[in-house]
């Protein structure tokens, strides 16, 4: 089940809410987790076992990690939590990798070794397996509990808001609103404007750039110049604002359970450079990689050297982790190169005072998802090849027939709004300022009404979003296969 979806709009959700508010306060838990084992088991009910064995797994663990905390015998159960968690990952995620890698090795396929099968990804692993992994290394570290009840930790765990696409969510910074929480019309509401702005980022802006995405990938050894880089912007695009819109309706749908999640971007495309990018995208995988990788590796402790080597092999994992290809670990060198060469120079401190270091920023980025989208490095290749020239500027002239006035206009708008979007944000921050000093004032008065047109304009938005949805064909978020 997916949030753009009919039957999560006005089935699943509408259903879950009702229960969940009419359940008594010291039985909400077991609301919110009888309704993400039926969100996930919508898609595949087999895969329901792996995630609860987990959850099992991982809660047993961490109190024998609490109970012997500062001991070799609660360094053993850690090593075991972590290697149990980082096994299911990579036998579900990274066994047919490892599999085709080496038949290409000695020259055959995955049949030639006799490999007959292939293991399906379930759905959202790398997400919740890292939330284990963060809960586990959090009580060795004294920085999380292990007293919660069961029931607040598997609900943690399955929190369908954030379940499949994320964001990475840390259980130090939700045990305390699994034991006390407040629910209001104004959080739900809030949370509800935040859901819709989401949904219309994911329908109205995502799936729109999409076709042009997909018509410059796949037929990538014809496309000419221009609609090489036309793909490219469009991926671009479409990345970001599927992505954030998810993040935006995750945090909305847990506004509307009163639960607070940090947010997960913050204007990515407005980055100065490939260090400031890492701060404002996918924040919480970012802040997991830093906290549990980048730091457990020795950090910036061990000189230079050693802090550039770290970098690359962090980005290399981060990559790695969004999928099984040679692609995402070329895409991870990719940033983690440009994060040693920024440390090493000081560029990221002096790079808010050069005009140029905008373009020059999203230009790294562009070309980093190229090789992220490409389905195999040769793929990526043939774009960046076709993005120098290699097929012209036209390339076949039959793929331009399929490029609509109303596909780049949507394109267009979309680029307007990745740039309008901080600083509709930035306004809005002031607005509630403003009248909070001049309380009763004329500027209130315009605040009010302001807030007024903003719920329209929302509200008019949201209404537009569930009728281009319900005439569009199915569209699964694009992390959905991380």
């Amino acid at each position: 089940m997916v949030f753009s979806s009919e039957s999560f709009l006005f089935l699943f959700l509408p259903v879950f809410l009702a229960a969940y508010y009419l359940t008594p306060w010291k039985a909400k838990s077991y609301t919110i987790l009888v309704g993400s084992y039926i969100f996930y088991a919508w898609w595949r009910v087999d895969f329901l076992g792996l995630l609860f064995l987990t959850t099992g797994f991982a809660y047993l663990v961490g109190q024998r990690i609490a109970a012997n905390r500062g001991t070799a015998r609660g360094k053993a159960w850690l090593a075991l939590g972590v290697a149990g968690c980082l096994g299911v990952l990579g036998v579900f995620k990274y066994l047919n990798f490892f599999i085709d890698s080496f038949a290409a090795l000695v020259g055959t396929d995955a049949a030639g070794l006799g490999v007959h099968w292939r293991l399906l990804l379930p759905i959202g692993i790398s997400f919740y397996v890292f939330q284990a992994l963060s809960f586990l290394i959090d009580v060795w570290r004294g920085d999380a509990r292990a007293d919660a009840r069961f029931i607040d930790f598997a609900a943690f765990i399955a929190l369908f808001p954030q379940l499949i696409a994320g964001p990475i969510l840390r259980y130090k910074d939700l045990e305390d609103q699994f034991k006390e929480r407040s629910h209001s019309l104004e959080m739900f509401s809030d949370g509800m404007a935040r859901f819709l702005i989401g949904l219309a980022k994911k329908v109205l802006l995502a799936d729109a750039v999409a076709p042009l995405a997909n018509l410059a990938f796949d037929n990538s050894a014809d496309v000419g110049v221009t609609l090489a880089w036309l793909g490219a912007m469009a991926y671009m695009l479409q990345l970001y604002f599927d992505f954030s819109g998810y993040s935006d309706m995750a945090i909305g749908l847990g506004k509307m359970m009163g639960f607070t999640f940090a947010e997960n971007f913050r204007y990515p495309y407005i980055s100065r450079s490939i260090t400031e990018f890492w701060r404002r995208w996918h924040i919480s995988l970012s802040n997991w990689l830093r906290d549990y990788l980048y730091i457990s590796l020795g950090g910036n402790r061990k000189g230079s050297a050693r802090t550039y080597l770290n970098l690359m092999l962090v980005m290399v994992f981060g990559g790695l982790w969004h999928g099984a290809n040679w692609t995402f670990v070329l895409w991870g060198l990719w940033h983690g190169g440009f994060l040693a060469l920024e440390r090493a120079t000081g560029y990221d401190r002096r790079a808010s005072g050069l005009t140029w270091s905008l373009p020059w920023t999203l230009l790294c980025v562009l070309i980093g998802w190229v090789m992220f989208r490409a389905i195999d490095v040769g793929q990526g290749f043939e774009i960046y090849a076709a993005m120098l020239g290699a097929n012209g500027w036209a390339g076949d002239q039959a793929l331009w027939l399929d490029v609509t006035r109303e596909s780049v206009a949507l394109m267009i708008i979309a680029i307007f709004v990745a740039w309008a979007e901080p600083h509709i944000a930035g306004f809005l921050a002031d607005a509630p300022q403003a009248s909070l000093m001049q309380r009763g004032s004329a500027p209130a008065a315009i605040s009010t009404t302001s807030q007024l047109a903003l719920s329209s304009f929302v509200l008019a938005v949201g209404m537009l979003t569930v009728l281009k949805l319900a005439e569009q064909n199915f569209s699964p978020f694009l992390y959905f296969q991380f």
